[in-house]
């Protein structure tokens, strides 16, 4: 993976805002499952939900830079149940935390039951995103302003997320360092 080049300054964006409430961002998309999105026991694919949940993250993530988002990791994704072939799947994203030019982005996977009116969680990922303008420059991101309880949860939560992040991108960069040229034989 190439390393994004340096980023912008906050003051070069005349349109850049130095906070953002997390209602202003939170995004929501609705998909209905169909045969082709599914495996054999009409569970719908892991990787189609994935595709769902990094483009919902992603609205979100932009909606919050005002930025073109480049996903950086999608981690802690849980499979909670299977969805199944016609059921209505709705994913709704909020930026948790906002850093320097990355968000951390979470979205909650639900099942709407239209019949009985309830909804069901089925999956839920936290996702990094880094903003860049239309050249691929990294850009500075508005700090999240979180207002209710949940938000402010969700905002700590992240910062211990990314330290445990930071110290397993480390990990693995040393581990590379020690393997020897074959070890993929």
């Amino acid at each position: 993976m190439s390393e994004l080049p340096q980023s912008k300054s906050p003051d070069s964006n005349p349109n850049f805002t130095h906070t953002r409430a997390v209602a202003d961002s939170q995004s929501e998309r609705s998909e209905i499952v169909f045969p082709a999105d599914t495996n054999p026991l009409g569970n719908l694919f892991g990787g189609r939900l994935m595709q769902f949940i990094d483009l919902v993250g992603a609205m979100a993530a932009s909606r919050h830079s005002r930025a073109n988002p480049v996903t950086a990791s999608m981690d802690h994704l849980d499979f909670v149940a299977p969805v199944k072939v016609g059921d209505i799947l709705i994913l709704k994203a909020s930026v948790n935390r906002a850093f320097n030019t990355s968000m951390e982005v979470g979205v909650k996977c639900m099942v709407e039951d239209v019949r009985a009116g309830t909804l069901r969680h089925v999956s839920s990922a936290y996702l990094t995103f880094v903003a860049v303008d239309h050249t691929g420059q990294r850009v500075h991101v508005p700090q999240v302003v979180p207002e209710t309880d949940h938000q402010k949860r969700r905002f700590e939560d992240a910062g211990r997320r990314r330290e445990m992040r930071a110290s397993e991108v480390a990990r693995k960069k040393t581990l590379r360092s020690t393997l020897p040229p074959e070890w993929h034989l």
